[in-house]
């Protein structure tokens, strides 16, 4: 383990140097004392499972296949958990992220290659935060889409005050809007009364061949729930903690508590995602056609033919307000995101307001040239977000596999805190059959041309 410290700080410093090694966690101190002070990090990077990609996808989903998905949704959910554990490991254990160690065990060729493909999947969740964004204003306030596109420019202002807070305060804000969000699908669902026993069947895996469309839906939920971004994000963020790096049964307690905290707040993302497809299913199962876009659901909530006796306007504006703090959320996430990966594999710092507005100005222009281009029909944006989200799923194997491979190691991680053997075969298990599944995608969708 000294020789690879030795290693890392003759490489490019620690990642995030702003915050690294800044929270002080208390000595000695009881199980929920350690907990709650390792507790943060989890929030952020479970801010990315339920962003406004995961709404389109989970309740578009839920309204065209009922209950069927919330299987994929159990299972992406439990391989979102088994990653970020490996991702918080790497980065407590090695002290570098994601980024560094694929920089560092790749040629400069190929880790350029694999840095292109990641800000690929970074503007592609930016894509999902300015499209919810977007539509959020629209239906809240009436803005025109064009408008409100061009407004989520200036979210960078947004962050820029977050991070003078200080980044304890920036997970106390980020843990508060997961609770409203929860709050506001609990309650919308609750009064859905969806069918329980239907809800319950929904979680065992069905043995049939999906179709193109449900293929296409549930690897967006994939994409949508498995974010790549995040890895690189929590084997940054995992290293904020100050611990006595040179003893091993620290860092094991830190390893641990970082596992803990992971494992809560995506357990409440895994909540989230599958109320939303409990509600598409609950309220718009036979509707799909009706309730494709997110203005559309908006008004469908407040529609008696659609929604039944529950539609009422509360239920409209609560989604909407949900669906803006959603996006503004991920805004964090994906700066920080973009910080790490662009420091990781090219070793290129910049001002955080630069790196914001270059990742969100290049994700405005897809969003900016569909709206103009169809006139601001809302239909186009929501297809382009749920490709997306199918490009997430595509971009994670690139992500998975060195993950997998350098937690795995005995030469990275050191006797202790490798991989046991079966988690290393489970994490090649999801790398394949993601890997697989991807192709089967493509190929269909080629010959649909």
């Amino acid at each position: 383990m000294n020789e690879e410290k030795k290693l890392i700080q003759a490489a490019n410093g620690p990642s995030l140097e702003e915050i690294n090694n800044t929270v002080a966690i208390p000595k000695n101190g009881s199980f929920w004392r350690n907990l709650l002070a390792f507790s943060g990090p989890g929030a952020l990077v479970a801010v990315g499972y339920m962003d406004p990609g995961n709404w389109i996808t989970s309740i578009g989903g839920g309204a065209e296949y009922g209950y069927l998905l919330l299987s994929v949704i159990l299972i992406s959910s439990l391989i979102a958990m088994l990653l970020q554990y490996m991702a918080a490991k790497l980065g407590i254990v090695t002290q570098m992220d994601l980024a560094q160690a694929t920089r560092k065990h790749t040629s400069k060729g190929l880790g350029f290659v694999l840095w292109i493909v990641t800000e690929l999947a970074i503007m592609a969740t930016d894509i999902a935060e300015v499209i919810g964004g977007t539509i959020a204003l629209n239906l809240l306030f009436g803005l025109p889409l064009l408008v409100g596109v061009i407004l989520t420019i200036f979210d960078v202002l947004l962050l820029l005050f977050l991070m003078k807070l200080g980044f304890r305060k920036i997970e106390a804000i980020v843990m508060t809007l997961i609770l409203v969000i929860m709050l506001v699908f609990c309650y919308e669902v609750i009064i859905a009364q969806p069918d329980l026993p239907a809800v319950l069947q929904g979680f065992i895996p069905q043995k049939q061949v999906l179709n193109h469309g449900q293929l296409t839906m549930a690897l967006g939920i994939v994409g949508a729930t498995v974010m790549p971004h995040n890895l690189y994000l929590h084997s940054s963020i995992s290293q904020s903690r100050k611990i006595d790096r040179s003893d091993t049964q620290e860092v094991a307690t830190a390893v641990r508590f970082a596992t803990w905290d992971s494992n809560i707040q995506l357990s409440a993302a895994f909540l989230v995602n599958c109320l939303l497809l409990i509600l598409g299913s609950a309220l718009f199962f036979g509707h799909s056609e009706e309730v494709g876009t997110f203005s559309a659901l908006f008004n469908a909530l407040q529609d008696s033919s659609i929604a039944g006796a529950v539609a009422s306007p509360v239920l409209s504006v609560l989604f909407a307000v949900a669906l803006l703090a959603s996006g503004q959320n991920s805004t964090i996430t994906g700066t920080l995101t973009g910080q790490v990966v662009m420091e990781g594999f090219i070793h290129m710092k910049i001002p955080t307001w630069a790196r914001r507005l270059i990742t969100r100005g290049l994700s405005v222009i897809p969003v900016l040239l569909c709206t103009i281009y169809f006139g601001g029909n809302e239909q186009a944006l929501d297809d382009l977000l749920i490709y997306s989200q199918v490009f997430l799923s595509i971009a994670l194997p690139v992500s998975m596999i060195p993950l997998v491979l350098f937690t795995s190691s005995k030469k990275i991680m050191g006797e202790r805190f490798k991989n046991p053997l079966w988690v290393s075969t489970l994490g090649w298990i999801c790398a394949i059959a993601l890997t697989v599944l991807n192709v089967r995608l493509i190929i269909e969708t080629l010959g649909n041309f």
